[in-house]
């Protein structure tokens, strides 16, 4: 007897799921399993027989196929927990005629025989990064890499290769760049590339801190050193920093008096802490950074020249946003995506009208201001998951959004109840002197309050 082409299909179907390397499960609107693989029959350590049929959240624990078939959205390559072991899994709604009629679940391994060393891999890999996190949370680490710096202009990536050449030297490095350009993150790097990547990496602001307090923030001081000094004295980040890196963020800020203490601080590489009798000596690497010109500074006497040089052995030029705007292209989703696994929220796409705004915009805050902007965009969107021109600020997208606008007559209506108001809330209740300060006559007064209603 003949089959009929559904049966044929039916077999072609079920033959390609036995041969499929990945595991596969098919689901209905009711989260009922209609199909599954048998490779993922095999992990699961039942038979494909015994799964058909029953509730997906029966068969397969901490499955989100139930979320998908209530959402409709995609899920792609997400860890999930089966079987003590985290597995990267895909979730696809099936829609027809605007109605979520099933959906697809995949795990992605190659094989059964192979399943176990992908488990080890991802498993190695989620240590590394919770070990990461804990490191990069600790004081005096450097959390971030050249990997972290992200573009491919030819601007971009001749700051890059300047700054690894930089971290395999010692020599002190200072970073120029706008607000907003990275060099943080670039001072982050460099200490992580560096032969002194095991020690501290200490930041201070030079322009947070009040400049009566920033030598003893610098150098410490001793015990007794001044009224309220700690007993015990306190090191300073120089001291904190020994054998590491010193990173001065907004070196052109600080004040004159200290300038000549931290050139002595770079020649003779010892530090004396207030109050203290002695000095100490302290092995540090000095990254600084500055939006401003230090080179017009100090021709003007606002920085001392010989710091400048001593300062600039190996000076890198951050570029700024609007000097390399093919990078736009990259940086916004390596952005979404940082904002969204901070933020814990999901953000299926952004429209091309919304791309083509953020790419006419300076971006004078730079990478900074973008970071920012995509943030509070990622918190407008609803639950449709994707970001219009719309949810960008109003200098970019050009749209007002929620603002309502009222007449000219309205708007003097409103003006003139305001003022009468205020001025009756001053002469409590008294019309004849309310009237003197309006300067109209009473009667005119009378005639307002019956109008307006106020």
């Amino acid at each position: 007897m003949k089959k009929s082409p559904a049966c044929e299909y039916d077999y072609i179907l079920n033959k390609l799921l036995e041969l499929a390397y990945d595991g596969i499960v098919v689901v209905d609107a009711a989260g009922i399993i209609t199909l599954i693989s048998k490779a993922y029959a095999d992990f699961l350590g039942i038979l494909e027989k015994d799964a058909i049929g029953k509730h997906v959240e029966d068969v397969i624990e901490n499955t989100r196929l139930p979320i998908a078939l209530k959402t409709g959205k995609t899920e792609k390559a997400q860890l999930q927990l089966i079987n003590g072991n985290y597995m990267v899994a895909s979730r696809y709604p099936l829609i027809k005629d605007g109605q979520v009629v099933g959906a697809i679940g995949k795990v992605l391994f190659r094989n059964i025989n192979e399943l176990n060393v992908l488990h080890k891999r991802i498993n190695s890999l989620q240590n590394q990064l919770e070990n990461f996190k804990i490191k990069a949370d600790k004081p005096g680490q450097a959390k971030y890499s050249f990997q972290n710096i992200i573009g491919e202009s030819d601007k971009i990536l001749l700051a890059k290769t300047m700054a690894e050449k930089g971290a395999l030297t010692d020599s002190s490095i200072l970073l120029l760049g706008e607000s907003g350009t990275g060099k943080e993150l670039f001072a982050h790097a460099i200490h992580q590339e560096s032969s002194r990547a095991a020690k501290p990496f200490i930041k201070v602001n030079c322009a947070a801190i009040p400049h009566e307090l920033l030598e003893s923030e610098l150098f410490g001081y001793e015990e007794g050193a001044f009224t309220g000094a700690l007993k015990g004295g306190k090191a300073g980040k120089f001291e904190t920093a020994d054998g590491g890196t010193l990173f001065l963020d907004e070196i052109g800020d600080m004040p004159m008096s200290m300038q000549s203490k931290l050139l002595r601080v770079l020649q003779e590489k010892e530090i004396e802490k207030i109050g203290a009798q002695y000095s100490l000596n302290v092995d540090v690497r000095i990254i600084a950074a500055t939006n401003k010109n230090l080179e017009d500074l100090a021709t003007h006497g606002d920085f001392r020249t010989d710091l400048f040089y001593r300062l600039n052995v190996f000076g890198i030029k951050i570029p700024s946003l609007r000097e390399r705007p093919e990078d736009i292209d990259v940086l916004t989703p390596y952005l979404l995506d940082k904002i969204c696994s901070r933020m814990g929220k999901y953000v299926e796409n952004i429209s091309p009208q919304a791309i083509k705004k953020i790419n006419k915009h300076s971006w004078p805050g730079n990478i900074r201001e973008l970071e920012n902007v995509l943030e509070r965009a990622v918190n407008l969107i609803g639950k449709e998951g994707i970001i219009e021109a719309k949810h960008l600020p109003e200098k970019i997208s050009g749209q007002i959004i929620d603002t309502e606008i009222s007449s000219l007559e309205e708007s003097l209506k409103q003006c003139e109840i305001a003022a009468i108001e205020k001025v009756m809330t001053i002469t409590k209740g008294n019309k004849a002197k309310a009237a003197r300060l309006l300067n109209i006559s009473r009667s005119k007064l009378y005639d307002r309050l019956s109008k307006l209603k106020v």
